[in-house]
């Protein structure tokens, strides 16, 4: 079973403003975003007579708007018994702070996936900037390319409207009650700092988040904030703990269609990064830059929005394979790394 092969019980996504019922009790609303990648699910899980909402959608005004229809509609008179988020990426935490003041709530996540949303939400320094620059130089970014990071800044901040200023800490094992169901936390990585995915054993329900996607694979990347991070094998770990649940699990991903075949994508998903390694590893004959390397990876032309994601996703498996051994890094007389099979 490929990803083509995957069981989708649903073909088509709610419109927004409405919520489609995937199992009972638990109910999907599909998001736009501004993006290639043009939504984001989120989730309703009915708990008594209130209900608990997983993820938020982007921090703007027409996702707000949206959210105001679906409060004075499908989900009037519901109290919102809790808001999580499965972590800090601004299409899932963007309207965390918003939401939380307009419902008298307070934020469930991870604390790394708050912490790191909250210092990036609160970063406007020179300092952000500079090493930002600091960090594109050293991969390879030309000076035209370098004059953009410049000047796009800190783009999370954009994103996101009020970043809550408390939060609900949980971590992996934890359960939550919802609906008199049990959901167990289950520790992502590798995507973002401390990925929460939801399990009920007795619904056979995962909300993945983006840990686990039906037809993309998520982003893992190293990131200017931690530019020595090995992130690909946190998040092979995190695919090996998730394949221990039943094959039949039923997986609410925040991108794509909710699908059944969780070993099957989680096999896909290991098997593609292997195949990305070696095609890394092929481009490292000769010493190679970050960004010579990753032209090796990605053939498509890049807007400066792709390329940002596609230098993190490249250091990703540069990474892993210097971990591994199988590469070596120096740093040039021109202030940039350059990579060599070992």
């Amino acid at each position: 079973m490929s990803r083509s092969t995957l069981i989708h019980p649903f073909s088509e996504p709610p419109n927004p403003a409405q919520l489609l019922e995937v199992a009972p009790g638990v109910r999907w609303i599909r998001m736009p975003l501004p993006f290639a990648l043009d939504h984001i699910n989120l989730w309703v899980l009915d708990d008594g007579e209130g209900v608990v909402l997983v993820d938020t959608g982007l921090g703007n005004d027409a996702t707000k708007a949206l959210w105001e229809e679906i409060l004075a509609g499908p989900l009037a008179g519901k109290t919102v018994n809790r808001l999580v988020a499965t972590h800090f990426h601004p299409d899932h935490m963007g309207l965390a702070g918003w939401l939380c003041d307009r419902l008298d709530v307070d934020l469930t996540a991870m604390m790394r996936e708050w912490l790191f949303g909250r210092m990036l939400w609160l970063e406007d320094t020179p300092e952000f900037v500079a090493n930002q620059l600091h960090y594109y130089t050293r991969i390879g970014l030309d000076a035209e390319q370098l004059e953009g990071v410049k000047e796009r800044r800190n783009t999370y901040r954009s994103r996101i409207d009020i970043m809550p200023v408390r939060v609900i800490g949980i971590r992996h094992g934890d359960e939550m009650t919802i609906g008199g169901r049990i959901w167990r936390v289950i520790e992502g990585g590798g995507h973002s700092p401390e990925h929460a995915c939801l399990y009920c054993e007795e619904a056979g329900l995962l909300i993945s988040g983006d840990q686990v996607l039906p037809r993309i694979s998520p982003i893992v990347g190293v990131w200017p904030q931690q530019p020595e991070s090995e992130p690909l094998s946190l998040f092979l770990d995190a695919l090996d703990r998730l394949r221990q649940l039943p094959a039949e699990t039923l997986v609410l991903p925040s991108h794509g269609l909710p699908f059944q075949g969780l070993h099957t994508r989680v096999d896909d998903l290991k098997a593609h990064h292997a195949e990305r390694l070696d095609k890394t590893l092929s481009a490292c004959v000769e010493p190679a830059t970050a960004v010579q390397v990753l032209r090796a990876l990605f053939t498509r032309p890049l807007d400066a929005h792709q390329l940002g994601f596609a230098t993190g996703e490249t250091l990703a498996h540069l990474h892993h394979l210097m971990k591994l051994g199988k590469v070596v890094r120096n740093l040039e007389t021109d202030g940039v790394w350059r990579y060599r099979r070992a």
